[in-house]
């Protein structure tokens, strides 16, 4: 009799463990099945700032306002601006900079609206077999490592720093407790190390972004900061990455909401990804690792909007932290951010399959 009720609080504990990472089922053949989720999307979605100036005195508005850029898997239309005057497009036309100057009680509307078809993009094997090595990264796509493999700063603050100490010692034992120069393996590893040591909390009594060595010292932080401490982990063992902002959508039972995000991409070359490129979304919350691996590693799901994708240099880590900042002389100006959806559906559902064999495929 006790041994069958001890074989049942098993039974139970493995349910709780399996429901709590998400998984549906656990097949005699090895695999893992997640529960069925969105993999296509359809929406349109409308950002940008409220901003409301009263008093008689002269102002002026500068704001930069990022468009949607090309999905991995998906499609977005041509973008429509809801403030069509006083603007200019910079940074080969991917951000809308308004430029207002006026004076007196006044209402602006600033921001952009458009149409997103997006799927879920993921890496089908966890293995990483097609990825290259870090040597023959650093050989055959030199431009690269030259770009995104230094530290960034942005008002004389270095946010992604390879350099640190802390930094750069547990990327060296991360990388020789993998005993692999695969790229993708080491990548991965180093997330499994983020995801350890790490845990995810907004820094509400703080404003901006923390630096990779804030980060790394308080083991917390938000989607930005764990971004860019897995970044600089990355970067300091010559695996090129780099930062990803743009928009969450959370389907909560039908009802969605979005949001601001940032997340990461790895190069880690060969013939894998999008052209060698991998997303990694650093600010999950999962207590299991191998969840985490499975649904974050490697994937970019529907519910994530890229509009900005960092080019390495710092002016472009500065226009990632930029948003609305104003002047005014005996005026008040009050700005408030927005995100709406509407139109929004869902196309399709499908269930994550994880193989023995770590290969993975919607189904």
């Amino acid at each position: 009799m006790k041994h069958k009720i001890l074989a049942s609080l098993v039974l139970l504990l493995l349910f709780f463990i399996i429901a709590s990472s998400g998984c549906l089922d656990f097949p005699i053949d090895g695999s893992t099945t997640y529960q069925a989720h969105p993999t296509k999307l359809r929406y349109d979605i409308t950002y940008g700032y409220v901003i409301n100036c009263t008093g008689m005195g002269s102002y002026e508005i500068h704001y930069y306002c990022d468009k949607p850029s090309v999905l991995l898997s998906g499609t977005v239309s041509q973008p429509t601006l809801l403030y069509p005057q006083n603007y200019s497009t910079i940074r080969d036309g991917s951000i809308v900079l308004w430029n207002i100057s006026d004076s007196g009680v006044n209402n602006y509307t600033l921001g952009i609206t458009a149409t997103v078809h997006s799927e879920s993009f993921l890496v089908a094997d966890l293995n990483g077999e097609e990825a290259g090595t870090i040597q023959e990264i650093t050989t055959l796509s030199p431009d690269l490592v030259e770009q995104y493999c230094h530290e960034q700063t942005a008002e004389n603050e270095t946010y992604l720093d390879l350099y640190h100490v802390g930094i750069q010692d547990t990327a060296q034992s991360v990388y020789h407790q993998t005993q692999s120069d695969n790229a993708f393996a080491v990548a991965k590893a180093l997330f499994i190390w983020l995801k350890e040591n790490t845990q995810y909390q907004i820094h509400a009594d703080e404003t901006g972004v923390q630096p990779a060595r804030l980060t790394y010292q308080r083991k917390t932080g938000d989607c930005d900061d764990l971004s860019f401490l897995y970044i600089s982990l990355c970067r300091s063992l010559g695996i090129p990455a780099r930062f990803i902002r743009g928009i969450l959508i959370t389907d909560t039972n039908g009802n969605p909401s979005a949001g601001p995000h940032a997340w990461a991409e790895v190069f880690v070359g060969g013939d894998i990804g999008n052209n060698g490129w991998i997303p990694v979304e650093c600010a999950s919350s999962s207590v299991n690792t191998k969840t985490e691996i499975h649904q974050n590693f490697g994937v970019e799901d529907a519910f994530h909007l890229r509009l900005f994708v960092d080019d390495g240099s710092n002016e472009s880590l500065r226009l990632s932290m930029t948003s609305v900042s104003t002047w005014s002389s005996n005026s008040d100006i009050a700005a408030h951010s927005f995100v709406d959806l509407a139109n929004y559906a869902i196309v399709e559902t499908k269930q994550l399959v994880v193989t023995k064999d770590d290969m993975r495929s919607y189904q």
